[in-house]
């Protein structure tokens, strides 16, 4: 399997990044991404510019695939988590999980279409579960009237 990580980049910084990439007169020679102690903060680093980096948890796991004869298409990795580069002004992102997906279709993805937690009641949950212990044993449920 390759390591592999979604890079999320304002426009202007990505016109740098290829221009890199494909130019060997560019002027930005370096690239270069470090993150603090808490491994979700960092910095990215392109030419003399510095930009703020974050590390986020996408709402579900993306597949990457890649070909080599344009026929077939083979998975070399699962991607969780995504890299996403600030212009300096931008406003940090205040939790660990993007609520977005990657395309435009997955916008606000954990909301509109993953299943809500239930709304359970802690000692209705350990009264049931106590009551269906006494049942497989061959008991009676508490509290409840049995008609003949």
């Amino acid at each position: 399997m390759d390591e592999q990580f979604i890079l999320r980049v304002p426009p202007s910084v990505a016109e740098r990044i290829e221009r890199l990439l494909n130019e060997s007169t560019s002027d930005d020679k370096s690239l270069d991404l470090s993150f603090s102690d808490d491994g979700r903060n960092g910095t990215f680093v392109i030419g003399d510019d510095h930009f703020p980096a974050s590390l986020l948890d996408l709402p579900c796991i993306e597949e990457s695939y890649k070909t080599y004869d344009d026929g077939v298409l083979i998975k070399t990795a699962d991607v969780a988590q995504m890299i996403m580069v600030r212009e300096e002004g931008d406003v940090a992102p205040d939790a660990v999980e993007y609520r977005h997906g990657l395309t435009p279709p997955m916008r606000d993805a954990r909301r509109r279409r993953f299943r809500r937690e239930p709304d359970l009641n802690p000692e209705l949950v350990r009264r049931v579960e106590k009551d269906l212990l006494y049942i497989m044993n061959g008991g009676t449920a508490e509290n409840v009237d049995i008609l003949s």
